[in-house]
């Protein structure tokens, strides 16, 4: 049976008379994250376990696990499913906010090198200030472009080296967005398995306890 403590019990300050106990009971304190979790294919590479029968479950362990230790390593769990939760929206929006910008600069040089082959002059506006725009000609015969690569690098290429440049980065964006929105679902799939085993872990020790009750009155 499932040891569980008296809500005095738990209150209670720890004396010199109850160290031996504490000694004897240290490697109880806590289970690990595997204890909770199974291997699986996905990214993060492991799912919550969700638990069938409760009372088989906790008496698994040895010694048996208690109420407060299963919904402790579940809390832990959930903890870490949410610090990956939010860890995989930051990167899902910043994936976000890059794929239109991506578009817009590979739509632009394409547009040049339409109007390259043509033999065509560009007439466009160019940003002054925040709301200062001036006209310019763009000549295209020149046939490159200088892209921002980041860390306040900047490069020049060719049309072609820079529609293949975009294209190749603009695929990658396009392939993480799919990677982390599905991450994202699984995840919160787990932060859901593991809420629903608090929950039921909770009932169950709260039933445990009333029948013991009751059959200490009888």
């Amino acid at each position: 049976m499932v040891q569980s403590s008296d809500k005095d019990d738990m209150v209670d300050p720890v004396t010199s008379r109850d160290l031996e106990a504490l000694d004897a009971e240290a490697c109880t304190t806590s289970l690990s994250l595997e204890s909770v979790t199974e291997p699986c294919e996905e990214s993060i590479q492991f799912r919550a376990k969700f638990i069938d029968d409760i009372s088989t479950f906790a008496a698994s362990f040895t010694p048996p696990a208690s109420a407060e230790l299963l919904i402790g390593a579940y809390s832990d769990l959930f903890g870490k499913l949410k610090s990956v939760e939010a860890k995989l929206s930051q990167n899902r929006t910043m994936l976000q906010q890059k794929i239109p910008d991506i578009e817009k600069s590979l739509a632009l040089v394409n547009h040049l090198k339409k109007k390259h082959d043509e033999g065509e002059t560009i007439t466009t506006r160019y940003n002054l200030a925040d709301i200062l725009y001036a006209k310019a000609e763009v000549n295209s015969s020149v046939a490159t472009v200088h892209l921002w690569l980041g860390a306040n690098v900047m490069l020049e290429y060719t049309y072609d080296e820079a529609i293949e440049l975009l294209g190749s980065r603009l695929s990658k964006a396009k392939t993480g967005f799919a990677k982390t929105t599905e991450d994202l679902a699984f995840v919160r799939n787990q932060i859901i398995t593991a809420e629903v085993n608090i929950s039921r872990i909770y009932n169950w020790d709260i039933r445990k306890k009333r029948l013991a009750m009751a059959s200490r009155e009888k």
